[in-house]
């Protein structure tokens, strides 16, 4: 695809690309928002080096998108901004954000559309996030597994993710629950992807729980075929902007005990679908 205003730099056959060339705290002129779009719909995740962003400008970048989401259980830590997420891990951690495969909040009824890392402060070495094509691993699928899959639905919960997570009292907090289909349809590209994954998909619906179990645990271990990722090695303000539609991701914590900081924003998606 021929780019106008900024300079795209392929990283994987199947995922990933550094743009270059664009200001993130400035408004994008609508040449530019263009080639970022489609920069980001063909190559599902793109990075932005050496970035100096604000809260308000960070929002403002994610807002060319859409509506921002505002995260279901994670406190607002920045104020005034209840849309930024704070990526944080030290010492005291016991968790990080992304630690498992995932794609942000599916378990929410129109998951999102996408999100923008901002990272402010790494460790010294590590701290590395791995992205994977969802197209890539549908595609790789043999026709009779891609034809058996298109006709299902899978749960998709918060519960077990979020409940006691953030040490917040969360006790009577209901955490959200959708039911999606297992292979989606992109709603810009047209193209079909795989949409379950280890950290929030918890049962195929039309199967018993023993079937469930270990087709979702065959995916599971599909999506983690290295072909199908492109390693992303952050320096300081660096932006990574994936499409949560046909991307998960996986963000590397090995590192402890070293501080790994930086601010997310959402934004809001819509049903997901499948499309013959």
């Amino acid at each position: 695809m021929p780019y106008q205003a900024i300079r795209v730099e392929k990283l994987t056959p199947h995922i990933g690309a550094e743009l270059h060339g664009v200001d993130l705290g400035q408004a994008l002129d609508d040449r530019t928002f263009q080639d970022v779009h489609a920069a980001l719909i063909e190559h599902q995740v793109i990075f932005f080096r050496d970035q100096r962003l604000t809260p308000d400008q960070q929002k403002a970048f994610g807002r060319r998108f859409g509506e921002l989401h505002i995260h279901p259980a994670a406190p607002s830590l920045v104020e005034g901004h209840p849309e930024i997420l704070v990526i944080h891990a030290d010492e005291t951690s016991k968790h990080v954000a992304g630690e498992y495969w995932h794609s942000d909040v599916s378990c929410d009824p129109e998951p999102p559309l996408g999100s923008i890392l901002y990272m402010q402060e790494l460790p010294p070495v590590g701290g590395d996030t791995l992205f994977a094509s969802m197209y890539a691993a549908y595609e790789a699928l043999s026709p009779p597994m891609q034809r058996f899959l298109e006709d299902l639905t899978a749960l998709h919960e918060g519960e077990h993710v979020y409940r006691g997570r953030y040490g917040v009292k969360d006790e009577g907090k209901v955490f959200p629950k959708a039911e999606h289909p297992v292979v989606r349809t992109h709603p810009v590209s047209g193209r079909k992807a795989l949409f379950v994954n280890r950290g929030f998909t918890t049962r195929i619906v039309q199967l018993q729980r023993p079937e469930s179990d270990a087709l979702l645990q065959l995916l599971f271990v599909h999506v983690e075929t290295p072909e199908f990722h492109c390693r992303f090695r952050w320096l300081e303000r660096s932006v990574a902007f994936w499409d949560n539609r046909c991307v998960q991701h996986h963000a590397l914590w090995d590192y402890y005990p070293q501080r790994r900081h930086g601010h997310r924003v959402t934004i809001r998606g819509d049903k997901p679908f499948y499309r013959p």
